[in-house]
């Protein structure tokens, strides 16, 4: 009988939950169209509008403000065009920047001519100073900024709320990518000032295709809608909701902000854990991000000489599923574009690996991995140079 599998890429997808499945199951039995006016299409739109309050509530905002979406990607390019936003004085934004080292639905997804990227430092936190400084140098032409709270490589969290305030101070805009963040540590768009923040259904458990674009009252403006046709979520985004997606988004983000604190600190000890055994086994380790806050539930770390490509293939050979910090949507490795922007030497960002834990990690998974990894090191790796596979 072969041993099972070993699951840590959560940052990439975070398997289903069971009680989400089941309320999938039961949604699509459901057999309503939202949009229906008849006892079946009530009951199907009774269950968007509790889900939506579900997802609502995990970021403390109005379910009225809930637009769902098919994923992250989609909510980022919806909330990142000229006119899909407005300030507080109902203006919209004439510029358009972000974090160097933003998630590619940002930095390629958005609708401005140009973008101006803000750095970040070694610890891959935005340079806060720059921000400052690129507000200060356009008075009087608003600014939308977009920051991930969490990057998904990394795990290192951002400065939101302080670079919510400076944006907003100026007249701006504040949108967050709270994709991998969301679940993982707490969320409020009032205390983080923000006034729009994207969602992501999957890196939760539920279902792969559902996302949501969440906006403070007021901020929605007249080119908010990205796909048009008809009238579904209050005309912010056309097309028959997905009913199964929503509700299992809803039963996840209940119960993501139910077990938060309890979760949070279950999973840093994993993280940590894992963090102990690769720096015993590889005491030139270098963790990316280390002197910053970072999720509980990410590790980022390359060893000099060692090949991400071949420590991820023999590492999924002996059934431990982990991923690239620089894995491209080919699902080959390449150049991190976060990694880069940290500074870090291509050579060292080419072996970056990431383990992610979620809801269904334990402590045996962290001793698989060591395991694992200490066989892969002995075959693959000297110090200073990795052997041929």
């Amino acid at each position: 009988m072969a041993a099972a599998r070993i699951y840590l890429d959560h940052n990439a997808t975070s398997p289903i939950r069971p009680e989400v499945l089941s309320a999938v199951g039961e949604a699509l039995a459901c057999g309503g169209n939202p949009s229906s006016v008849h006892a079946e299409g009530r009951a199907a739109r009774a269950l968007v509008e509790h889900a939506r309050a579900q997802v609502a509530a995990l970021v403390g905002a109005r379910p009225e403000d809930v637009v769902f979406t098919s994923g992250g990607t989609e909510a980022n390019n919806m909330a990142l065009r000229p006119g899909a936003l407005r300030n507080a004085a109902g203006q919209p934004a004439e510029r358009f920047a972000c974090g160097a080292a933003e998630h590619p639905s940002v930095l390629q997804g958005h609708g401005f001519g140009q973008i101006e990227a803000i750095p970040v430092d070694r610890t891959g936190r935005v340079d806060l100073a720059a921000l400052e400084a690129m507000l200060d140098g356009a008075v009087g032409q608003p600014a939308l900024f977009s920051l991930q709270v969490a990057n998904s490589e990394t795990g290192v969290i951002q400065p939101v709320a302080e670079a919510a305030a400076l944006v907003r101070a100026r007249g701006g805009i504040a949108h967050a990518d709270a994709v991998q963040a969301a679940g993982r540590m707490p969320l409020d768009m009032a205390t983080f000032g923000l006034d729009a923040l994207t969602l992501s259904g999957h890196k939760l458990g539920a279902p792969a295709g559902i996302g949501a674009l969440v906006f403070r009252p007021g901020r929605a403006g007249p080119n908010l809608p990205l796909v048009r046709g008809g009238g579904q979520e209050s005309r912010a985004r056309a097309g028959t909701e997905n009913l199964a997606g929503i509700v299992g988004f809803g039963v996840a983000a209940e119960m993501a902000a139910r077990d938060l604190a309890a979760e949070g600190a279950r999973q840093r000890r994993l993280r940590d854990c894992a963090e102990q055994e690769v720096r015993r086994l590889a005491p030139d380790a270098v963790v990316f991000g280390e002197g910053a806050d970072r999720l509980p539930n990410t590790l980022a770390f390359a060893v000099p000489g060692l090949s991400a490509e071949t420590a991820l293939m023999a590492l999924d050979l002996a059934g431990i599923a982990v991923s690239s910090g620089s894995a491209c949507s080919s699902g080959k490795v390449g150049r991190s574009h976060v990694l880069a922007a940290m500074g870090v030497p291509d050579a060292l960002a080419r072996g970056a690996i990431r383990v992610s834990f979620g809801w269904n990690s334990r402590e045996d998974d962290v001793l698989g991995f060591a395991r694992a990894f200490e066989t892969l090191l002995r075959r693959l790796y000297e110090p200073g140079r990795a052997r041929a596979a």
